[in-house]
């Protein structure tokens, strides 16, 4: 009599596709990365204006050195809640102070700087980002996500002078926020490299930024390379453009237009963890 083919065999065949299964939709669950990194960014300021007086038009256009790059903190993180579902934060900050002091006295006319007299001034730029990112491509190699969330942004300038017994300060500072959009494109060609380009724009008019109308422009790029799989380094390039005006009036002034063109550039380097 032939006895009954064993039901266990298989069981046993199955099992490993189904424990990878399992792993594979445990890791995609409760995936998180976080890129920390520092930013040499270079910045790139143009002051201009605009204005009518006493019937005739003037414009001007001035740019601000603030010398060497200023090594700034970079922050990301992706919070990935299915296949195609994404949260992705970014932070930037740069803080950079520029000093110019008198060796010597400076005359004109009858007024006199004496030396040691200086000016300082001092820019704190803050852009942080939580986007939703859903990714309208997505397999084992390539992704492409449109992004959809808020953007805060905070500017703030001080200038700070003195000239013997005189001593001059000012600072103005404007915080806004709004809706920001942006794209997407990460590629994977082997187990431990990723490369990902990222693009976002704001309008100031979407949003609550005051008397300022304008845009701020962000892009970058990075590559990646996984020593393990929660530990890697990687390397890329950041660009970022404010590019606001604001109206202005007066006794004197019909109308006028100060604007202010804010541009940061560089290589930015880091660790990422994985979860």
């Amino acid at each position: 009599m032939n006895r009954p083919r064993s039901r266990r065999l298989p069981a046993l065949l199955a099992l490993p596709a189904l424990l990878a299964a399992a792993a594979a939709g445990a890791q995609e669950a409760d995936r998180f990365t976080l890129r920390l990194g520092a930013m040499s960014a270079g910045a790139d300021s143009t002051l201009s204006g605009e204005t009518t007086f006493m019937d005739e038009r003037y414009r001007f256009s001035e740019n601000v050195d603030f010398g060497s790059d200023e090594w700034v903190p970079r922050i990301d993180g992706v919070f990935r809640m299915g296949d195609r579902h994404r949260l992705v934060f970014d932070y930037f900050n740069y803080d950079k102070k520029r000093r110019e002091t008198l060796d010597q006295d400076v005359s004109f006319d009858d007024i006199t700087i004496p030396a040691g007299s200086f000016a300082r001034a001092e820019l704190d730029f803050q852009l942080a980002s939580l986007l939703y990112d859903f990714a309208v491509v997505e397999n084992d190699r390539f992704s492409m996500g449109l992004q959809i969330g808020a953007e805060w942004a905070k500017a703030e300038a001080t200038l700070l002078a003195e000239a013997g017994d005189e001593r001059w300060t000012d600072r103005a500072s404007e915080t806004g926020y709004a809706p920001v959009v942006g794209v997407r494109l990460t590629a994977r060609p082997s187990e431990r490299w990723l490369f990902n380009l990222q693009g976002q724009y704001l309008d100031a008019g979407w949003g609550d930024f005051g008397d300022y109308d304008g845009s701020i422009s962000r892009a970058n790029a990075v590559a990646e390379y996984r020593f393990t799989d929660n530990f890697g380094m990687f390397a890329g390039y950041e660009w970022y453009r404010l590019d606001v005006q604001r109206d202005v009036r007066g006794d004197y002034i019909e109308d006028g237009i100060i604007g202010w063109d804010q541009r940061f550039k560089g290589p930015v380097v880091g660790v990422t963890l994985a979860f």
